[in-house]
Protein backbone atom coordinates (compact mmCIF):
# COMPACT_ATOMS: atom_id res chain seq x y z
CA UNK A 1 0.00 0.00 0.00
CA UNK A 2 1.25 3.48 -0.52
CA UNK A 3 1.05 6.29 0.73
CA UNK A 4 0.29 9.98 -0.53
CA UNK A 5 2.95 12.36 0.16
CA UNK A 6 1.84 15.11 2.92
CA UNK A 7 2.51 18.94 1.78
CA UNK A 8 4.55 20.51 4.59
CA UNK A 9 3.49 23.06 7.04
CA UNK A 10 5.15 26.18 6.20
CA UNK A 11 6.40 28.53 9.05
CA UNK A 12 3.55 28.03 11.26
CA UNK A 13 2.89 29.95 14.01
CA UNK A 14 3.77 28.57 17.89
CA UNK A 15 2.10 27.33 19.50
CA UNK A 16 1.44 24.46 16.79
CA UNK A 17 -0.83 21.74 16.21
CA UNK A 18 -1.54 19.99 12.61
CA UNK A 19 -3.36 16.43 11.40
CA UNK A 20 -0.85 13.57 10.17
CA UNK A 21 -2.65 12.81 7.01
CA UNK A 22 -2.78 9.20 7.17
CA UNK A 23 -1.32 8.79 10.72
CA UNK A 24 2.50 6.93 11.32
CA UNK A 25 3.67 3.99 9.32
CA UNK A 26 6.89 2.25 9.66
CA UNK A 27 9.82 4.07 8.08
CA UNK A 28 7.77 7.77 8.03
CA UNK A 29 9.50 10.35 8.53
CA UNK A 30 9.00 13.82 10.37
CA UNK A 31 11.34 16.30 9.54
CA UNK A 32 11.27 19.70 11.54
CA UNK A 33 13.48 23.08 10.82
CA UNK A 34 13.51 26.05 12.85
CA UNK A 35 15.42 28.10 15.03
CA UNK A 36 15.63 28.47 18.85
CA UNK A 37 14.82 31.65 20.08
CA UNK A 38 17.97 33.22 22.10
CA UNK A 39 17.71 32.75 25.58
CA UNK A 40 15.11 30.14 25.07
CA UNK A 41 14.33 27.93 28.50
CA UNK A 42 12.83 25.26 26.65
CA UNK A 43 10.09 23.63 23.99
CA UNK A 44 8.54 20.93 23.02
CA UNK A 45 7.86 18.10 20.24
CA UNK A 46 4.93 15.92 20.89
CA UNK A 47 3.55 13.03 18.88
CA UNK A 48 -0.12 12.74 19.98
CA UNK A 49 -3.07 10.83 19.91
CA UNK A 50 -5.16 13.43 19.10
CA UNK A 51 -5.56 17.09 19.09
CA UNK A 52 -7.59 18.03 21.85
CA UNK A 53 -6.75 18.88 25.38
CA UNK A 54 -5.57 15.86 27.07
CA UNK A 55 -4.95 13.83 24.42
CA UNK A 56 -1.99 11.07 24.99
CA UNK A 57 1.35 12.18 24.29
CA UNK A 58 3.16 9.12 22.55
CA UNK A 59 6.59 10.95 22.07
CA UNK A 60 7.36 13.97 24.18
CA UNK A 61 10.69 15.46 22.47
CA UNK A 62 11.77 18.46 24.94
CA UNK A 63 15.32 20.19 24.98
CA UNK A 64 15.53 22.19 28.06
CA UNK A 65 18.25 25.04 28.47
CA UNK A 66 19.30 24.93 32.55
CA UNK A 67 22.63 23.78 33.72
CA UNK A 68 23.61 22.03 31.98
CA UNK A 69 21.25 21.66 29.27
CA UNK A 70 19.59 18.29 28.62
CA UNK A 71 16.68 16.84 26.78
CA UNK A 72 13.52 15.14 28.51
CA UNK A 73 12.03 12.16 26.03
CA UNK A 74 8.71 11.06 27.98
CA UNK A 75 5.26 9.70 27.43
CA UNK A 76 1.78 10.96 28.53
CA UNK A 77 -1.03 8.38 28.79
CA UNK A 78 -4.39 9.42 30.02
CA UNK A 79 -2.62 12.62 31.65
CA UNK A 80 -0.19 10.56 33.56
CA UNK A 81 3.67 10.78 32.54
CA UNK A 82 5.79 8.29 32.56
CA UNK A 83 9.57 7.38 33.57
CA UNK A 84 11.42 10.47 31.78
CA UNK A 85 14.46 9.31 29.73
CA UNK A 86 17.17 12.71 30.00
CA UNK A 87 19.99 12.84 27.56
CA UNK A 88 22.51 15.18 28.83
CA UNK A 89 23.39 17.05 26.02
CA UNK A 90 22.31 20.32 23.96
CA UNK A 91 21.36 19.35 20.50
CA UNK A 92 19.90 22.82 19.63
CA UNK A 93 22.05 26.12 20.62
CA UNK A 94 19.96 29.17 21.59
CA UNK A 95 19.45 31.42 18.93
CA UNK A 96 20.04 29.05 16.32
CA UNK A 97 18.71 27.30 13.08
CA UNK A 98 18.13 23.46 13.75
CA UNK A 99 16.86 20.36 11.90
CA UNK A 100 15.11 17.35 13.99
CA UNK A 101 14.09 14.63 11.98
CA UNK A 102 11.91 11.68 13.59
CA UNK A 103 12.05 8.22 12.09
CA UNK A 104 9.08 5.75 12.80
CA UNK A 105 10.18 2.40 12.91
CA UNK A 106 8.46 -1.15 14.27
CA UNK A 107 9.63 -0.67 18.11
CA UNK A 108 10.99 2.94 18.51
CA UNK A 109 11.65 6.50 17.13
CA UNK A 110 14.83 7.38 15.34
CA UNK A 111 15.70 10.93 16.75
CA UNK A 112 18.08 12.95 14.79
CA UNK A 113 19.47 16.12 15.20
CA UNK A 114 21.04 18.13 12.41
CA UNK A 115 21.84 15.43 10.22
CA UNK A 116 23.46 12.84 13.36
CA UNK A 117 21.39 10.87 15.30
CA UNK A 118 20.70 11.77 18.97
CA UNK A 119 18.74 8.87 20.38
CA UNK A 120 16.40 6.15 20.30
CA UNK A 121 13.26 6.03 22.32
CA UNK A 122 11.24 2.83 22.28
CA UNK A 123 7.46 3.12 22.22
CA UNK A 124 5.08 3.18 24.78
CA UNK A 125 1.93 3.83 23.05
CA UNK A 126 1.42 2.21 19.67
CA UNK A 127 2.43 4.47 16.91
CA UNK A 128 -0.47 3.81 14.73
CA UNK A 129 -2.12 5.84 17.23
CA UNK A 130 -0.71 8.91 16.49
CA UNK A 131 -2.00 11.40 14.28
CA UNK A 132 -0.93 14.84 14.93
CA UNK A 133 2.07 16.99 15.68
CA UNK A 134 2.43 20.01 18.14
CA UNK A 135 4.95 22.34 19.12
CA UNK A 136 5.17 24.95 21.96
CA UNK A 137 7.55 27.03 23.29
CA UNK A 138 10.30 29.66 22.68
CA UNK A 139 11.02 28.50 19.33
CA UNK A 140 10.23 29.27 15.46
CA UNK A 141 9.88 27.47 13.04
CA UNK A 142 10.12 27.21 8.97
CA UNK A 143 8.98 24.24 8.27
CA UNK A 144 7.54 20.78 9.12
CA UNK A 145 7.61 18.08 6.17
CA UNK A 146 6.32 14.58 5.93
CA UNK A 147 8.06 11.88 4.41
CA UNK A 148 7.34 8.58 3.22
CA UNK A 149 9.53 5.57 2.06
CA UNK A 150 8.12 5.42 -1.79
CA UNK A 151 6.43 2.25 -2.58
CA UNK A 152 6.20 1.43 0.94
CA UNK A 153 4.02 -1.99 1.74
CA UNK A 154 2.81 -2.53 5.32
CA UNK A 155 5.13 -4.69 7.10
CA UNK A 156 4.91 -8.39 8.24
CA UNK A 157 6.26 -9.97 10.73
CA UNK A 158 10.06 -9.74 10.50
CA UNK A 159 9.67 -6.75 7.97
CA UNK A 160 13.36 -4.64 8.19
CA UNK A 161 12.69 -1.63 6.13
CA UNK A 162 14.97 -1.52 2.94
CA UNK A 163 15.98 1.90 0.88
CA UNK A 164 17.33 1.50 -1.97
CA UNK A 165 19.92 4.42 -1.05
CA UNK A 166 23.68 4.73 -2.25
CA UNK A 167 26.21 4.51 1.03
CA UNK A 168 26.58 7.55 2.83
CA UNK A 169 23.11 9.39 1.68
CA UNK A 170 21.96 9.89 5.53
CA UNK A 171 18.58 8.77 5.46
CA UNK A 172 17.78 6.36 7.09
CA UNK A 173 21.78 5.22 7.65
CA UNK A 174 21.51 5.91 11.73
CA UNK A 175 23.58 5.58 14.06
CA UNK A 176 26.41 6.87 11.73
CA UNK A 177 26.86 10.25 11.16
CA UNK A 178 25.74 11.16 7.23
CA UNK A 179 28.89 11.41 4.76
CA UNK A 180 27.43 14.68 3.06
CA UNK A 181 30.71 15.61 0.90
CA UNK A 182 30.60 18.01 -2.11
CA UNK A 183 29.96 17.04 -4.83
CA UNK A 184 26.78 15.04 -3.33
CA UNK A 185 24.87 12.62 -4.95
CA UNK A 186 22.04 10.26 -4.36
CA UNK A 187 19.25 8.39 -5.96
CA UNK A 188 15.92 9.08 -5.04
CA UNK A 189 14.08 6.67 -4.57
CA UNK A 190 11.67 5.40 -6.71
CA UNK A 191 11.67 8.60 -8.48
CA UNK A 192 9.43 11.86 -8.66
CA UNK A 193 5.41 11.89 -8.18
CA UNK A 194 3.01 14.35 -7.65
CA UNK A 195 3.65 15.43 -3.77
CA UNK A 196 6.89 13.97 -3.62
CA UNK A 197 9.02 16.70 -1.55
CA UNK A 198 12.85 16.89 -1.21
CA UNK A 199 14.18 18.47 1.59
CA UNK A 200 17.95 20.18 1.66
CA UNK A 201 19.33 21.74 4.33
CA UNK A 202 23.17 23.15 4.80
CA UNK A 203 25.63 26.36 5.02
CA UNK A 204 26.24 28.39 2.27
CA UNK A 205 30.24 28.95 2.44
CA UNK A 206 30.94 32.78 3.48
CA UNK A 207 32.91 33.39 -0.03
CA UNK A 208 30.26 31.41 -2.41
CA UNK A 209 30.07 32.17 -6.25
CA UNK A 210 27.72 29.50 -7.01
CA UNK A 211 25.38 26.32 -6.02
CA UNK A 212 24.08 23.87 -8.47
CA UNK A 213 20.43 21.30 -7.05
CA UNK A 214 20.22 19.30 -10.28
CA UNK A 215 17.41 16.78 -10.37
CA UNK A 216 18.44 14.12 -13.09
CA UNK A 217 17.07 11.80 -15.14
CA UNK A 218 19.09 9.06 -17.15
CA UNK A 219 20.26 11.28 -20.30
CA UNK A 220 19.22 14.73 -18.82
CA UNK A 221 18.64 17.18 -16.20
CA UNK A 222 14.70 18.09 -15.90
CA UNK A 223 15.31 20.61 -13.17
CA UNK A 224 18.62 22.78 -12.69
CA UNK A 225 18.58 25.55 -9.85
CA UNK A 226 21.25 27.46 -10.06
CA UNK A 227 21.62 30.17 -7.18
CA UNK A 228 24.49 32.39 -8.52
CA UNK A 229 26.02 35.02 -5.73
CA UNK A 230 28.18 36.86 -8.61
CA UNK A 231 25.26 37.37 -10.47
CA UNK A 232 22.72 38.10 -7.68
CA UNK A 233 19.98 35.12 -9.31
CA UNK A 234 19.00 32.21 -8.94
CA UNK A 235 18.96 30.70 -12.59
CA UNK A 236 16.72 27.79 -13.19
CA UNK A 237 17.03 25.00 -16.79
CA UNK A 238 16.23 21.67 -17.92
CA UNK A 239 18.96 19.84 -20.15
CA UNK A 240 17.54 17.51 -22.88
CA UNK A 241 19.84 15.73 -25.75
CA UNK A 242 22.98 17.83 -24.32
CA UNK A 243 21.00 21.00 -24.83
CA UNK A 244 20.18 23.72 -22.41
CA UNK A 245 16.91 25.55 -23.37
CA UNK A 246 16.25 29.19 -22.25
CA UNK A 247 16.84 30.37 -18.69
CA UNK A 248 14.74 30.95 -16.56
CA UNK A 249 16.07 34.13 -14.26
CA UNK A 250 12.63 36.07 -12.07
CA UNK A 251 12.50 35.71 -8.17
CA UNK A 252 15.77 37.12 -7.46
CA UNK A 253 17.77 35.57 -4.93
CA UNK A 254 16.53 34.11 -0.97
CA UNK A 255 20.04 33.15 -0.06
CA UNK A 256 22.91 34.91 1.96
CA UNK A 257 26.50 33.73 1.99
CA UNK A 258 27.43 32.00 5.61
CA UNK A 259 24.01 31.86 6.67
CA UNK A 260 22.48 28.66 7.04
CA UNK A 261 19.06 27.84 4.36
CA UNK A 262 16.49 24.86 3.83
CA UNK A 263 15.41 24.59 0.25
CA UNK A 264 12.23 22.01 -0.21
CA UNK A 265 11.69 21.44 -3.60
CA UNK A 266 7.72 19.84 -4.19
CA UNK A 267 6.81 17.99 -6.75
CA UNK A 268 3.69 19.08 -8.08
CA UNK A 269 1.63 17.54 -11.31
CA UNK A 270 1.96 20.22 -13.68
CA UNK A 271 5.48 22.10 -12.35
CA UNK A 272 8.08 22.67 -9.38
CA UNK A 273 7.56 24.57 -6.13
CA UNK A 274 10.80 26.04 -4.69
CA UNK A 275 10.62 26.89 -0.96
CA UNK A 276 13.78 29.10 0.69
CA UNK A 277 13.25 28.85 4.12
CA UNK A 278 9.72 28.29 4.22
CA UNK A 279 8.83 30.86 2.03
CA UNK A 280 7.93 30.02 -1.79
CA UNK A 281 10.97 31.68 -3.92
CA UNK A 282 10.09 29.75 -7.28
CA UNK A 283 7.46 27.64 -9.89
CA UNK A 284 9.13 25.65 -12.65
CA UNK A 285 6.70 24.14 -14.98
CA UNK A 286 7.87 20.85 -15.77
CA UNK A 287 9.94 20.37 -19.49
CA UNK A 288 10.48 16.89 -19.04
CA UNK A 289 7.02 14.96 -18.08
CA UNK A 290 8.21 11.74 -17.30
CA UNK A 291 8.58 12.31 -13.74
CA UNK A 292 9.20 8.83 -12.58
CA UNK A 293 12.29 8.87 -14.65
CA UNK A 294 13.75 11.50 -12.61
CA UNK A 295 15.81 9.54 -9.82
CA UNK A 296 18.96 11.54 -9.43
CA UNK A 297 19.70 14.61 -6.86
CA UNK A 298 22.96 16.35 -7.46
CA UNK A 299 24.36 19.09 -5.35
CA UNK A 300 27.46 21.00 -6.02
CA UNK A 301 28.94 23.75 -5.52
CA UNK A 302 30.15 26.49 -2.21
CA UNK A 303 28.14 24.77 0.54
CA UNK A 304 28.06 22.75 3.22
CA UNK A 305 24.99 20.14 3.30
CA UNK A 306 23.79 18.93 7.08
CA UNK A 307 20.67 16.69 5.94
CA UNK A 308 19.46 15.42 2.70
CA UNK A 309 15.97 14.01 2.29
CA UNK A 310 15.10 12.00 -0.77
Amino acid sequence: MAFYQQQPFYNPRIPFSGQIQGGLQDGKSIIISGRVLPGANRFHVNLQCGSHSGADIALHFNPRYESPGYVVHNTCQSRNWGSEERKYESPFPQGQTFTLQILVEQDKYKISTNGRHFMDYRHRVPYTQVDTVSVDGMVELNSIAFQNPAGYIAPQAGYQPQYAMPPGCGFPAYPSAPNYTIPYKTVINGGLYPGKNIVINGVINPNASRITFNLRYRSGIAFHYNPRFDEKVVVRNTNQMENWGPEERSGGLPFQKGQPFQVTISCNPHHYNVFVNGKQAHTYKHRFTMLHEIDILEICGDLQLSLVQA
